[in-house]
């Protein structure tokens, strides 16, 4: 693995009473692209500001390469920040705005200009020198503050929800830009979001967190597939949660009974030793069928469930079904809609089979339950 860029050892921050984050322990390799993703008042953006220099340190460390920074004011720090709000000066034109910290720096005329013109072409901004902020989109705008951040060639660069105030159109172009600039200039990115998509989409890793601790961290498909909490399964997405006991192992796999008596199977590996367990199939994994055709697309080597529709609701791409099933579970289902019209979609009422592989379930032992609880407040500082 690379050298780390970022390491937070044992950090911690308090607001009187109330501590935002619990002794968080991380490391961010040079030249990832780094999310922390979780709900309003995990921690997250205490975390982001405190790497950056604008929140102190309770207790713990923060290094930037080889140097604690702890101290440091963010004047003094190798990063860069881009806000939500974005933070342009209105007064300034576009190639001002880029060029303050060049000028602050009393860089030379030339290679101020040959540096703005280096960093609008990367955000695919040329010509938009002589603009205002007020004169360009909320999306440009995105990419001048971008630009300005980056032309100071920070170590690391911190992203606050930057994409929060944009429409999901744009929000789903700029995605795909910030990881295609960062892919592009290398450097560390870290990034703050709510938004489990928007992490997804462009991390090599997620940290998810929960009450100022990190929850689970891993690559994308790693959270996603294999979640190990309650928590980080049902907020990376919808999970099918089911409980059960571990019978016996079979080969690779191991049998769990659910409670209504029925068996089905998960990876061994996944149960980790434990003895009572919750089961998750994600929606999209499970194949809905009319229960006459269960014959010849049910198998031995598949998991299945029996069920009745309640709801079949049309989504575009796929249609979401709620299927009850004989012990009061609630599953949801999404099956793509590969045809058009509803000549395939099942109607409600109707009594349907549902089938799995039993590789793609994943395992929860009791420790990773979550009980139901109040919503955490907002807090402008997390």
């Amino acid at each position: 693995m690379p050298e780390a860029d970022v390491r937070l050892d044992r950090v911690t921050k308090r607001f009187g009473s109330f501590t935002a984050v619990d002794e968080l322990s991380l490391e961010v390799p040079e030249g990832e692209f780094f999310s922390l993703l979780g709900p309003s008042g995990c921690g997250k953006t205490t975390t982001l500001r405190m790497i950056g220099g604008f929140e102190e340190v309770t207790s713990g460390t923060i290094s930037l390469g080889d140097e604690d920074v702890t101290d440091l004011p963010p004047f003094k720090r190798a990063t860069n920040t881009v806000f939500q709000n974005y933070a342009l000066f209105p007064h300034l034109t576009v190639f001002e705005n880029i060029a303050f910290g060049l000028r602050r720096r009393k860089t030379p005329i030339g290679e101020i200009r040959r540096q703005v013109a280096s960093m609008l072409k990367l955000v695919e901004l040329p010509g938009y020198e002589e603009r205002r902020p007020n004169q360009v989109s909320g999306g440009q705008q995105q990419r001048v503050a971008l630009a300005r951040a980056l032309i100071n060639n920070p170590r690391v660069l911190l992203l606050d929800e930057p994409l929060g105030a944009l429409d999901l159109k744009l929000r789903k172009q700029m995605q795909v830009e910030l990881k295609r600039i960062q892919s592009e200039i290398g450097i560390t990115f870290i990034f703050v979001t709510h938004d489990q998509e928007e992490a997804m989409t462009m991390s090599d890793r997620i940290a998810v967190m929960r009450a100022g601790r990190i929850e689970q961290l891993g690559a994308p498909e790693e959270l996603y597939e294999r979640p190990r909490s309650e928590f980080v399964a049902g907020f990376l997405g919808v999970s099918n949660l089911l409980d059960g006991d571990v019978a016996e192992r079979d080969g690779e796999l191991v049998q769990i009974r659910l409670a209504n008596g029925v068996i089905i199977r998960a990876p061994a590996a996944a149960t980790n030793g434990a003895t009572k367990v919750r089961v998750g199939i994600r929606p999209e994994k499970l194949r809905v069928v009319h229960q006459g055709a269960e014959a010849a697309s049910d198998t031995a080597e598949t998991n299945g469930l029996d069920g009745t529709v309640f709801d079949a609701s049309y989504v575009g791409v796929s249609t979401q079904y709620l299927v009850k099933t004989a012990d009061g579970h609630t599953l949801t289902v999404y099956a793509q809609n590969l045809t058009s019209g509803a000549s395939e979609a099942l109607s409600e009422g109707q009594r349907v089979r549902l089938t799995w592989n039993p590789q793609h379930t994943f395992v929860i032992d009791d420790e990773g339950r979550v009980e139901s609880a109040a919503p955490l407040e907002e807090e402008s500082t997390t």
